[in-house]
């Protein structure tokens, strides 16, 4: 395992729609593997592979006390999602220093592949479904802030710019 380094905002692949996985192989393996070591680094909840440079659909998710409850998903999609909300504070390696409250639903359902090639429906609730949802929107090219306000995004990238040069 190896820790990998994030990249910066604003990295246009942060920016671009991360391509399906084909088929789990101990390459893929071997990425949730470094993914899991970078976002046990964070210290963080989840992480999703174009944070460290990665173009596929590929996540990581342990938002469990003891840290012992790895999920690792490839293609994940989200199924269906509570009409109920919570809000968590949210943050990236990708733009240090900075953060947001974001709403979400609760819960949610989801399809994703795990490391032996099933493909599973996972039921997320609580910090992990906030984690799960955070990761997929990475898959898709977008980042936590973009559920801000353009006036509160705006204002975060300003000063996410003065701590970071």
């Amino acid at each position: 395992m190896t820790m990998r380094a994030c990249i910066p905002w604003p990295d246009k692949r942060l920016r671009t729609a991360a391509a399906p996985v084909q088929e789990i192989t101990d390459e893929i393996r071997a990425i949730w593997e470094d993914m899991i070591e970078t976002m046990d680094a964070m210290p963080g909840v989840g992480l999703a592979a174009p944070q460290i440079g990665v173009m596929l659909q590929l996540a990581v998710v342990d938002a469990s006390k003891d840290r012992k409850k790895r999920i690792r998903m490839a293609n994940p999609t989200i199924l269906e999602a509570s009409a109920r909300m919570n809000e968590h504070e949210e943050a990236s390696p990708n733009l240090p220093g900075v953060s947001a409250r974001i709403s979400r639903p609760r819960a949610v359902s989801v399809r994703y592949m795990d490391e032996t090639g099933t493909i599973r429906r996972g039921e997320f609730v609580g910090l992990e479904a906030t984690s799960v949802q955070h990761q997929i929107e990475h898959l898709a090219g977008r980042m936590y802030f973009d559920n801000l306000s353009k006036v509160k995004r705006d204002m975060l990238l300003r000063r996410a710019k003065k701590l970071n040069g």
